[in-house]
């Protein structure tokens, strides 16, 4: 099997000796190159291709969001971990990392102690496994795989749209920025998301979001009430899903196994969605590492709901709709730019169609 390949780069020699010594005990993973240089660690990517990065806050010649932005800009597939100190004391920045593209996030120990990281050892060693094994397709489970660009034929006639749902993983952040503030104030459906995101950083998500959507942007509660007007964000380390009963549809949150290596799951949201909703579903797919969403498309589908993508190429990973469209699910591809106003034009033109239920 071959190791997975780690760079590291962290401005403290202490942190970097002992994460090199660290990783360096499992066998399954191989640690290139430590630096506590943003320029080097750039270069050092380049030529080294490593699987995971693992990248402090806090570098020598360039903070880690400028890193996180170039290297997304550069390996837009790359997996990359904050371990850093900053991740409690300052989660606004963490959230900005997130929001740039980074995958994930942990806590670096700060208390005394010799090795002061080792009880970070066993979180530190799952996250980077986690990370990339969500890398590495699995084998797609669905027939027939239609052309890359041939699309589904759309319903004939689809009712009103009770819900969007909307599923997103890497680059999401600020993509889900820009079609929510495109929404209007009357929107007459409610928007559900299931962005991968740790613990801890959703309900800061969901504020943002609120800052600039004319939409209610909160963080899902369980057994709350979906209306009309509102926007619910899934929390960190949860799953959101859907219950219908009699006329009125309330959110699941759980814990419920990962799919997709993913909690919250976009195909959790969007297989409850089709049950709840049925063809009064408009599911979108985001930017986004891996396939989580293909399998709820499948659900979607066979409700008879729409689902739309975003143009990979728009994309910071454009796996996750790629996925869907190479499954022949998808019925229409939008661009980023154009995506929230084409939600809008979407569900506006079922506004004269008799709801489904209730």
């Amino acid at each position: 099997m071959t190791p997975i390949r780690i760079l590291v780069a962290d401005s403290s020699a202490v942190a970097r000796r002992e994460l090199s010594q660290m990783l360096g005990t499992d066998p399954t993973l191989e640690v290139v190159a430590i630096t506590p240089n943003g320029r080097i660690a750039l270069e050092k990517a380049e030529q080294l291709r490593p699987d995971v990065v693992v990248l402090d806050l806090m570098l020598a010649d360039m903070d880690g969001l400028a890193l996180v932005r170039a290297l997304r800009q550069q390996f837009p597939r790359l997996p990359v971990l904050i371990f850093s100190t900053l991740t409690e004391s300052a989660g606004t920045i963490t959230m900005d990392a997130l929001a740039q593209g980074a995958n994930d996030y942990l806590t670096k120990p700060t208390s005394a102690g010799v090795p002061f990281l080792e009880k970070a050892r066993e979180p530190l060693i799952a996250k980077i496994k986690e990370m990339h094994a969500r890398t590495v397709p699995e084998s797609p489970k669905f027939t027939p795989v239609r052309r890359r660009h041939e699309l589904a034929r759309p319903p004939t006639k689809q009712p009103r749209v009770g819900a969007v749902v909307v599923g997103a993983s890497t680059g999401g952040p600020n993509m889900l920025a820009e079609v929510l503030a495109a929404l209007p104030a009357d929107f007459p459906a409610p928007v559900l998301i299931a962005q991968h995101m740790p613990s801890g950083f959703t309900r800061l998500f969901a504020e943002r979001l609120d800052a600039i959507s004319p939409l209610t942007v909160r963080e899902a509660l369980m057994g709350e009430q979906v209306r009309v007007g509102q926007v619910w964000v899934a929390p960190g380390d949860f799953h959101m899903a859907l219950t219908r009963e009699g006329p009125l549809v309330k959110l699941l949150v759980h814990q419920g196994p990962m799919e997709n290596s993913c909690r919250p799951a976009v195909d959790v949201l969007f297989r409850s969605a089709a049950a709840a909703y049925g063809a009064g579903v408009l599911a979108v797919v985001m930017s986004g590492m891996g396939q989580d969403g293909l399998k709820g498309c499948q659900a979607i589908s066979q409700a008879g709901g729409r689902i739309m993508v975003q143009d990979p190429e728009t994309c910071i990973v454009g796996s996750m709709p790629q996925a869907v469209l190479q499954a022949g699910l998808a019925h229409q591809v939008v661009p980023l730019r154009k995506l929230g106003a084409e939600i809008v034009r979407r569900v506006m033109k079922t506004l004269s169609e008799k709801p489904l239920t209730g």
